[in-house]
C-alpha cells in the first residue's frame, strides 16, 4: 500500500495513520466480568461494618465499570495511541524544557538494589543509596559553585520555598527580619508564590526596553527592608543577565541576599557557575536540566544549593560523610526542618545521578552549547518571519510574537493550534506576561537539524497561510483526534465524572 500512496500531506504532518475510536470504561463494562480470580476464603467471613467505623468505609460506586483484563489493557493502550510525548514527536515548549528521558536513567532506577531499597533501612545497610546521594550533592555543587546542596525538596518549587525560607531564618538569626522581596517581571509564576508563602511583599522590577533587569530601578527600591532578590539567570526571555555581577553587588550592599532560579541551567552549566556570580542559594531542576521525567511522568525533585553564609539553616537531615561511611544529621539547631518524608524522591535522584554520570564534564559543556544552538538556529531562521519584542541573540529559548500577523486576525493561540496538524507540540504561549502575544521556543539539546528544520518549515508555513486563508485558522487542529477545544467552557464547566445518561 505504501508504494501507491499517492497522499500529498506534507512530511511531519500531525494524526495520519489508525486511530481507534474508544468508549468510556463505564460504556465497555458488562455486568459478572472480571480481570482476576480469586481463591476461596481460608478464614472465616466478617461483616466490615463490625470491626470499621461507617464513617472509615466507603460507599459502592453506582455502575463501577466491570471488565477483563484483557478489555482494560487494549482500553488503555488505544488510548495511549492519542498521546503526545517526547518520545513520539518534538516537543519545543519553552521554560519548561521538554527534553527525552535517556532510557538508561530508567534501566538504572528498576535495578532491585534500588527499586526495592525500602528508606527505612537502618544506615549502616543504606551506604550504597547514601553514597550515590552524597556523590550527587557533589556533582551539582561542582556545576553550580555553590557550597552545599540539599537534594529533600520534591520539587522546583518546594526548592524555591526551602531557599526563601532560608533566607528568612538567615535574617532571624541576625534579629533583623525584614518584610520585602524583589522580583523581575520576568519571574517565573512561582517565584512570587514562594515570596509570599514566607510573609514577603512582593516588589515588582520592570524590565528594560532590551529584556534585562534595570539596574536604576534595582538601586531605587533596594533599601534595608529587603530580604533579597528572586531572579532568573539566563531570564525568562532566554536571555544572561550581562549586568549579574552588579545587580548582585546592589543587593549584598544592602544587606540582602540573591536568590537564583535554576529553571534555566541548562543553558549554562559546564559555561559558568551561579556560585561565582554573586548568588546566594538555587535551586536545581532535575526535569528540566538533568532529564529526569517531566509533570505528569514524576514525581519531581528541586534540590537546592547555598553558599556558606545558609548552611546551618539547611533542611534536615543533611546526609554527611565521616571517614568512609556516610550518615544521615538530624541534628543541627538552626535548620528549617524537614521538607519531605524519608529523604526526597530517591528514584528520580538517582536518574539524575546517571544522567551526569553518563555525560560527564565535556558532555554536560557540550549539552549546554547545543541547547544554545539550537536555539539560536531557529531565532535567526524565523526572526523576520515573526515578531521578536526583545531582539538579539538566546540562549536556550528564543520569544517571538504574533504582531506581525495582527492584520490578519491570526493569534498566537492560533499558531500553536496549527502546529499541532504537524505533529508538532505547541510552544509555550502568552508567557513570558511582558512579551504580548509571545511565543516562547525552547528546542532543548536532544533535537536533531532535520526535526529543528521541519519545525522552522511549519512556523513560515502557518505565517504565509495566515495571510491566505486566515479564517482557517480558528478550526485547527483538523488533523488530530481531538480537535478545537473550547477552552474557556473546559476551564468553567469541566466534566470530571461520568453519569448514566438516566441522571
Amino acid at each position: 500500500m505504501g508504494a501507491n500512496n499517492t497522499s500529498t500531506q506534507p512530511k511531519g504532518i500531525g494524526t495520519k495513520g489508525l486511530i481507534f475510536e474508544e468508549s468510556l470504561l463505564f460504556e465497555l463494562s458488562s455486568h459478572g466480568r472480571k480481570a482476576y480470580s480469586l481463591p476461596s476464603l481460608d478464614v472465616p467471613d466478617v461483616d466490615i461494618k463490625s470491626i470499621l467505623p461507617q464513617a472509615e468505609i466507603r460507599d459502592e460506586i453506582k455502575d463501577f465499570p466491570e471488565l477483563s483484563e484483557l478489555d482494560v489493557v487494549r482500553h488503555y493502550t488505544r488510548l495511549s495511541q492519542w498521546n503526545f510525548s517526547i518520545e513520539t514527536n518534538f516537543y519545543p515548549l519553552g521554560s519548561c524544557t521538554m527534553k527525552y528521558n535517556p532510557k538508561i536513567n530508567d534501566q538504572m532506577a528498576q535495578l532491585p538494589q534500588f527499586s526495592q531499597h525500602h528508606p527505612a533501612t537502618p544506615e549502616p545497610l543504606s551506604q550504597g543509596s547514601l553514597e550515590l546521594m552524597h556523590d550527587l550533592q557533589e556533582f551539582l555543587k561542582e556545576i553550580s559553585g555553590m557550597d552545599s546542596v540539599c537534594l529533600q525538596p520534591a520539587a522546583g518549587a518546594q526548592g524555591e520555598l526551602a531557599g526563601m525560607l532560608m533566607i528568612h531564618a538567615w535574617h532571624q538569626s541576625k534579629g533583623a527580619q525584614r518584610k520585602k522581596v524583589l522580583l523581575p517581571d520576568s519571574a517565573h509564576g512561582t517565584n512570587p508564590a514562594s515570596s509570599a508563602l514566607c510573609g514577603y511583599q512582593v516588589i515588582s522590577i520592570p524590565s528594560n526596553s532590551n529584556g534585562f533587569i534595570d539596574l536604576e530601578v534595582l538601586e531605587s527600591v533596594m533599601d534595608e527592608e529587603v530580604a533579597g532578590i528572586m531572579l532568573t539567570n539566563p531570564n525568562t526571555l532566554g536571555k544572561f543577565e550581562k549586568d549579574i555581577l552588579q545587580i548582585t553587588d546592589i543587593v549584598h550592599k544592602k544587606g540582602g541576599l540573591v536568590y537564583c532560579d535554576g529553571a534555566n541551567l541548562n543553558a549554562i552549566m559546564g559555561m559558568t557557575k551561579m556560585g561565582e556570580m554573586g548568588i546566594d542559594v538555587m535551586h536545581f531542576n532535575l526535569h528540566k536540566t538533568f532529564s529526569t521525567p517531566h509533570g505528569g511522568g514524576g514525581p519531581g525533585a528541586g534540590p537546592v544549593g547555598v553558599k556558606k553564609i545558609l548552611e546551618p539553616f539547611l533542611p534536615v537531615p543533611v546526609i554527611e560523610k565521616k571517614d568512609t561511611s556516610f550518615h544521615l544529621n538530624y541534628e543541627r539547631p538552626q535548620s528549617i526542618g524537614k521538607l519531605k518524608a524519608f529523604y526526597g524522591n530517591f528514584g528520580i535522584l538517582l536518574r539524575a545521578y546517571v544522567y551526569i554520570l553518563s555525560l560527564g564534564k565535556k558532555g554536560i559543556k557540550q549539552a549546554c552549547q547545543m541547547a544554545v544552538l539550537n536555539a539560536n538556529y531557529i531565532r535567526s531562521h524565523l526572526e523576520g518571519t515573526y515578531h521578536q519584542p526583545y531582539p538579539g541573540d538566546s540562549l536556550h529559548e528564543c520569544i517571538f510574537s504574533d504582531k506581525n500577523l495582527q492584520s490578519t486576525g491570526v493569534k498566537t493561540l492560533d499558531i500553536a493550534k496549527a502546529l499541532i496538524d504537524y505533529g508538532i507540540h505547541p510552544p509555550t504561549v502568552y508567557f513570558p506576561l511582558i512579551a504580548k502575544g509571545a511565543i516562547m521556543i525552547e528546542p532543548t539539546e536532544t533535537e536533531s537539524k532535520e526535526t529543528l528544520d521541519l519545525f522552522i518549515k511549519a512556523m513560515k508555513e502557518i505565517a504565509e497561510n495566515a495571510t491566505k486563508d486566515p479564517e482557517s485558522f480558528h478550526n485547527a487542529p483538523t488533523m488530530p483526534k481531538v480537535s478545537r477545544l473550547d477552552e474557556t467552557q473546559a476551564a468553567r464547566k469541566p466534566v470530571l465524572r461520568w453519569l448514566p445518561a438516566n441522571n
